[in-house]
């Protein structure tokens, strides 16, 4: 099956920011993946003047949050470093049984690399975007002023991501697999480099060719 990849363009994020980038990022894929009837939840960033949508789905949530405190972990002890968050589809076929078992397998069918230049943060603590004016008034030197020009320029990275994930989703549809009645999502998973960054790119792609067990639809 032919998979599309779709490399985001990498966004530089203080350590606090991973959680509301990557959040933003994710939900944004899968609720334009997401099939059948949703709940569409409106969610507004705390330190970007930026809103984007969840599909409203529990399990969906959970999943995604559980991977990003993976990811969170992981870059605490990988500080800053260039790194790539996978999000990819794949279709359930269940192959040939054999005299045992039947296999399933997974074909992906299409992959997102997000990609951060992750740092540390600064020793001043973070404020939202209500606070953020404030700062500026109450700290008028270099410092508030490198603060505000660095959160703008990830805001409009950030919004143009989002727009480069619209555009993809509306002129990637043909490998798009039909899906069964009823079925509200693409199945999914979420990949980041391990604890061997070399053997990352080897892994996905013994992923792309070869079965992965037994996948549920949020695996």
């Amino acid at each position: 099956m032919n998979c599309e990849v779709c490399n985001l363009k990498e966004l530089e994020v203080e350590s606090f920011e991973i959680r509301e980038v990557l959040r933003c990022v994710l939900h944004t894929i899968v609720f334009h993946r997401a099939l059948g009837l949703i709940r569409p939840k409106d969610i507004d960033l705390e330190l970007f003047d930026i809103t984007y949508v969840q599909c409203g789905e529990i399990e969906v949530e959970k999943k995604i949050d559980d991977k990003i405190e993976q990811f969170i972990t992981w870059i605490g002890k990988h500080p800053n470093k260039k790194s790539q968050i996978c999000l990819t589809f794949y279709e359930v076929k269940t192959k040939q049984p054999s005299w045992f078992t039947n296999k399933i397998e997974r074909l992906y069918w299409e992959q997102w690399n997000i990609n951060l230049s992750a740092f540390q943060p600064p020793t001043k603590p973070p404020v939202g975007k209500s606070h953020h004016s404030k700062l500026v008034m109450d700290h008028p030197g270099e410092e508030s002023e490198d603060i505000s020009s660095r959160r703008t320029l990830l805001e409009q990275s950030l919004q143009e991501v989002l727009f480069q994930i619209i555009k993809f989703v509306n002129e990637k549809k043909d490998h798009v697999p039909p899906i069964n009645d009823g079925v509200i999502y693409c199945p999914f998973e979420i990949t980041f480099p391990s604890s061997s960054d070399s053997t990352f790119g080897m892994d996905m792609l013994k992923r792309m060719l070869h079965s992965g067990g037994h996948p549920s639809m949020l695996s």
